[in-house]
């Protein structure tokens, strides 16, 4: 390991001369009940510490005035004139050179090498070294000054002669055991040639870098180092330069802590939200939200200065990231912290913030700890913890452990489930909970090294930690969910909600326990120490016999129901800050003219907030055990229909919450997955999870109208992934669709259905292939009236809303997974009629795409918004906001939507054909493109005769009858029903406007409908692989193959069916027999179908590795398995 150590101290420049001030008075006292070192070698290390800043001052200003005469040469009088400059801005003395301020970016430490030097740039009247960063290398994270030279030590400086065998409690001594008037240095006596190595620390720690610039040039110092406490809020947030960009955060993730980050004057807390840490003013009623993890959150902490966040999540290409809490600023970031990409299951940091230590979420749990203040990529030590209890040692930067086994024979009595774990306020001891309500006491002892283990060293602070468990202590009934210490007190929280206070001989010293909360999930003291009470203190007496009063410092509380308090100790007053939702929140609908957005979770709590004041309004909870499965107001903005996860569907007034109908409807047994009302509010539609669509209408009864059931019927046979009421074009009437997994378009007669008779008026399939996710209303960009209905494979499609024919197909969003849900943004103005943008959202993503589709890639934006799945999608009235509901990570996001950052990316994409020339290998001058010139101009000699003696006519189009053999020239080999939805999309592209059919393409249209009707990750052996796992069955070789009988039966008599004719023709072309294609030249040889042998040709059993490669002639990529998808989700993330 390397010896670069940072100093823990604060510097304090007064007259050219540093004063350093100890960050805790008792620190050397606690050090003597620790660790039981002698005076002598620290009175030693003071001297030495001495002698080393003396010796570098006297070198230090030599080397400044060497500097300063080679400067003052090199620059000319611009250079003096911007010096004089540099030196009225930062008061630098004149006869110094200030040093340079290393960035940690740039500081990498390994294990053959450590960056030493000094950075005190003194300059008067500073105390921002009080808010930099916990490192002797830095006071600005965005220096871009260059290094002449770097000092690097051998690794070898500090270490004794004979192997050094570490132990797992020297990081931290090694740390906390310097003098405190020694700035960047660190004593480790650890071999007798003290003076030896006195001597090289000094030449090593004391090398100071000489900047040969002048100081005009010097880069200012970053906001990380410069900021105040209150600039994180002080920041300007308007004016967005993406299309979407979180604005608020609804909910929390209430199985993590809440930390209390400033008091006084702001109360702000800091708190995760999905992938997102929000640090939330409550005063301000503001939020501001550390963003760039791919993954869900699964732990975070922060300094005991409030200073430094640490992050970490899990999943791919995991991150740990560390913040600035003062401004938002990523100040580091790890990117292969857990390689085998199982990502991070705890995070802690140290008190004076230099080391991270951190646990992964595998089988075997690796332990590392991280000198993230030297910028490094690496641990600084592991340890993978094995999978039994015991002690393992090992050399070269491994950690060691020691976890004794803890049975109830221990103390003969049964001690629980470990919760939490701390140090004792002596230091000496460890604690740990268990959900029994009881506390073990470990003492930490070292010992002599192993007998069988390295040799022995002799001095003591090389000797192995190890715990051992010496008390039981039955605190409580309740299980201890919580385990923290503040001041003078150690602090339980438990499962009932009481928060209790024990002193260091773990004897009761006050408690809270009239306050009714649920489960303690955690506790943060607030940074402040409590005033002193006075006459007017109103502190609760302690458990004493003199009752003093108990002066304890202002908390946050974070229970179970995801609910935060804030409790005043002075007047023991409790307020509620957060109370969200504490199971998944599926369900989101926005107010149709006001700005309202009603969340609904499984917890059975429906809210409703003002989204542009940020503000909470009302809510309902219905009885226990009814979860709010799907949302939806009205158009009229009155009712509010809510559907629950066992079936029950109620309309709500929207203002109250309270019931429209004396009794919900209870005609589901199962999940109301959808919602949605017709336009003039008579008619109202529920869907389920058992395929089943309902219908209930209003009925005028005394005066009065009144809501009652109409029909249901399960028209389905897989999921109903849209419900959605329309207009007849010729009437005012509304019309009722439904459109399933099971690929049916179904349209029911709402005119002709009664009572307990739902009567469908056609049924249409509209996928061969893919399944489709989601349909809507295409907005009126043109004459013809469209639905807008998106597939699985990344295709989206225009259907005629009368005939239901396909008129269109277009490439879809790509953005690791298909689109789920999407809605049209609304408009304010007639003006904004004319252009209609789409908001979707996939898996894990929101995005937003300009109208009209057509293939175009840069029309499309997404972001990550709910890793671990969307669940819905609501659009505030408008057209200003999009809201995501992520489901099981329990929040609501808000995002603000910015069209012109779209539209700019748009213009920069190219116009006419650009942006789809990048879509082909190699663009518009690649070998892709040019084959398919020559393709294209040969079915026109081909469409004329291949032999005729006539004058050529060469056009820019060609037949569209030559349109199938082009595109299976180029590789993309439609079905029958792709071909005729091309021709019916060329067919009938102009019919609207003009009356005419069009029977012929040009080559730009012709790139155009390739694109976006050819599958977006070309020609995969996924759906071969799937084919033949459903239609085949396994060989012994474990196989999934088919017979050749049954493989040309089914090419008979299955999907689209051909004729043995066809299919010898196929055959006979596949398989080299006609070597001119399929139905070739008229002067072309070939061999007729009927001449084909099968029992010659193919194989008795054919796998569908055969099927690709010598029966289709295909090519097999090495990952001929994996799913394109995921590839795809891969690249994307």
């Amino acid at each position: 390991m390397s010896e670069t150590e940072e100093s823990p101290l604060k510097g304090t420049e007064k007259d050219g001369e540093t004063e350093m001030e100890e960050e805790n008075p008792n620190y050397s006292e606690e050090l003597e009940n620790i660790q039981q070192e002698s005076k002598d070698d620290d009175t030693v290390a003071w001297r030495d510490s001495q002698e080393a800043e003396e010796w570098g001052r006297a070198e230090e200003e030599e080397e400044e005035a060497a500097a300063r005469e080679k400067t003052e040469e090199k620059a000319g009088a611009a250079q003096q004139e911007l010096f004089a400059e540099g030196q009225e801005e930062t008061t630098v003395q004149p006869q110094e050179i200030p040093k340079p301020v290393i960035s940690l970016e740039r500081l990498t430490l390994t294990e053959s090498q450590s960056v030493m030097s000094e950075t005190s740039s003194e300059t008067h009247g500073s105390d921002e070294l009080k808010h930099s960063l916990p490192s002797e290398q830095s006071t600005s994270l965005s220096s871009q000054l260059e290094f002449p030279e770097l000092a690097v030590a051998s690794s070898e400086v500090g270490q004794p002669s004979s192997p050094e065998w570490q132990s797992s409690g020297e990081l931290g001594e090694n740390a906390d055991q310097m003098p405190q008037n020694e700035l960047g240095q660190e004593t480790r006596d650890l071999a007798p040639e003290k003076g030896q190595r006195r001597q090289e620390k000094r030449i090593s720690y004391l090398i100071e870098e000489k900047e040969v610039q002048p100081a005009a040039s010097i880069s200012e110092d970053s906001l990380v180092s410069t900021t105040t406490e209150d600039i994180l809020f002080q920041k300007d947030d308007s004016g967005s330069m993406y299309p979407l960009t979180m604005t608020w955060s609804f909910g929390w993730n209430s199985s993590l802590a809440v930390f209390y980050v400033r008091d006084a004057t702001q109360r702000v807390l800091l708190y995760a939200s999905a992938h997102t840490v929000v640090i939330y003013n409550v005063f301000k009623n503001k939020q501001r939200h550390l963003q760039g993890h791919p993954n869900v959150i699964t732990c975070f902490c922060i300094s005991e200065d409030r200073r430094w966040i640490a992050t970490a999540d899990k999943g791919p290409n995991c991150l740990i990231m560390i913040w600035d809490s003062f401004t938002g600023i990523p100040v580091h970031t790890l990117f292969d912290s857990c390689p085998e990409g199982n990502g991070i299951r705890a995070i802690a940091i140290t008190q004076d913030a230099k080391y991270l230590a951190t646990i992964s979420d595998a089988e075997i749990q690796k332990v590392c700890i991280w000198r993230w203040t030297l910028a490094a990529e690496t641990p600084a030590c592991t340890l993978d913890l094995p999978k039994e209890y015991g002690f393992q040692y090992e050399e070269g930067g491994i950690l060691t452990h020691s976890a004794p086994l803890l049975t109830e024979k221990t103390f003969n009595k049964h001690v629980g489930k470990f919760s939490q774990s701390i140090f004792h306020l002596n230091l000496t001891q460890m604690l740990s909970a268990t959900m029994e309500g009881k506390l073990v006491v470990w003492d930490i002892n070292r010992s002599p090294p192993f007998v069988d283990g390295p040799p022995a060293i002799a001095p003591t602070s090389l000797s192995l930690p190890y715990i051992k468990p010496c008390k039981l202590v039955h605190l409580q009934n309740e299980s201890i969910t919580v385990l923290t210490t503040v001041d003078s007190y150690i602090v339980t929280g438990d499962a009932k909600g009481h928060i209790k206070f024990y002193d260091h001989t773990l004897s009761i010293v006050h408690w809270y326990s009239h306050f009714n909360l649920s489960s303690i999930r955690s506790l943060s003291f607030s940074k402040t120490p409590a005033t002193p009470p006075t006459e007017r203190s109103n502190y609760p007496p302690d458990c004493t016999l003199k009752g003093d009063p108990f002066v304890i410092r202002n908390f946050i509380i974070g229970t179970s129901d995801a609910t935060v308090y804030h409790l005043t100790a002075d007047g023991t007053k409790l307020e509620k800050l957060l109370v969200e939702p504490k199971d998944a929140i599926c369900a989101i609908s926005c107010h149709p003219y006001q700005p309202l957005i009603a969340i609904g979770s499984f917890c059975g709590m429906i809210k409703v907030w003002d989204y542009e004041r940020k503000k909470y309004l009302f809510s309902r909870i219905f009885e226990k055990g009814v979860g709010v499965q799907s949302l939806t107001y009205n158009p009229e903005g009155a009712l509010l229909g809510a559907g629950f996860t066992e079936g029950t569907v109620y309309i709500l007034d929207a203002m109250s919450l309270e019931n429209e109908t004396p009794v919900p409807f209870k005609y589901s047994r199962s999940n109301v997955t959808h919602i949605s009302f017709s336009h003039d509010s008579q008619y109202m539609a529920t869907a389920d999870v058992n395929f089943t669509v309902a219908v209930y209408r209003v009925k005028v009864k005394s005066g009065q109208r009144v809501w009652e059931y109409l029909a249901r019927l399960r028209s389905h046979h897989k999921s109903i992934r849209s419900l959605l009421f329309g207009v007849h074009l010729d009437s005012n009437e509304p019309r009722l669709l439904s459109l399933g997994r099971d690929r049916l378009l179904i349209e029911y007669n709402l005119l002709r259905s009664y009572r307990d008779h739902l009567n469908v008026l056609d049924v249409h399939r509209t996928d061969q292939g893919s399944h489709p996710t989601c349909m809507i209303w295409y907005p009126p960009l043109v004459k013809e009236r469209f639905l807008l209905v998106s597939n699985s494979g990344y295709k989206v499609k225009l259907f005629n809303s009368t005939t239901k024919m396909c008129r269109k197909t277009l490439l879809g969003p790509v953005f690791g997974s298909p689109i789920e849900q999407m809605q049209i943004l609304p408009v304010k103005t007639a003006v904004e009629l004319q252009k209609r943008y789409l908001v979707f959202i996939n898996t894990d993503k929101v995005g937003l795409q300009i109208l009209p589709v057509d293939g175009n890639p840069h029309k499309t934006s997404a972001i990550i918004c709910h890793p671990n799945g969307v669940a819905g999608l609501a659009l505030s009235y408008d057209g200003r906001y999009a809201f995501t509901a992520g489901g099981l990570d329990r929040s609501v996001l808000q995002w603000e939507i910015n069209l012109s950052a779209l539209e700019a990316a748009v213009s920069l994409g190219g116009e006419d054909l650009t942006p789809f020339y990048s879509l082909v290998s190699g663009g518009r001058e690649g070998k892709f493109y040019r084959e398919l010139e020559d393709y294209f101009y040969y079915s026109q000699l081909r469409s004329q005769g291949i032999d005729t003696m006539e004058t050529r006519k060469v056009s820019e189009h060609i037949s569209l009858s030559e349109l199938p053999f082009v595109m299976r020239a180029i590789g993309f080999y439609p079905s029958e029903e792709k071909i005729e939805d091309m021709f019916n999309e060329i067919r009938f592209s102009e019919y609207v406007d003009t009356g005419q059919i069009i029977d012929k393409i040009s080559l730009p249209d012709f790139l155009k409908i390739y694109l976006n009707h050819r599958p977006p990750f070309g020609n995969t052996m996924h759906n071969i692989w799937k084919s033949f796992d459903i239609l085949g069955y396994t060989n012994a070789k474990g196989e999934k193959a088919i017979q050749r009988e049954d493989f040309l039966k089914l090419l008979l008599t299955n999907g689209e069916h051909m004729t043995e004719d066809e299919m010898s023709d196929c055959f006979a072309s596949l398989l080299g027999l006609n070597p001119e294609g399929w139905k070739s030249e008229p002067a072309a040889s070939s061999v007729k179908g009927s001449e084909v042998c099968y029992e010659e040709e193919l194989p008795d059993e054919i796998t569908a590795e055969i099927f690709a490669t010598e029966i289709l002639g295909l090519t097999i990529s090495p990952e001929v398995r994996q799913d394109p998808t995921v590839s795809e989700v891969v690249r994307n993330i």
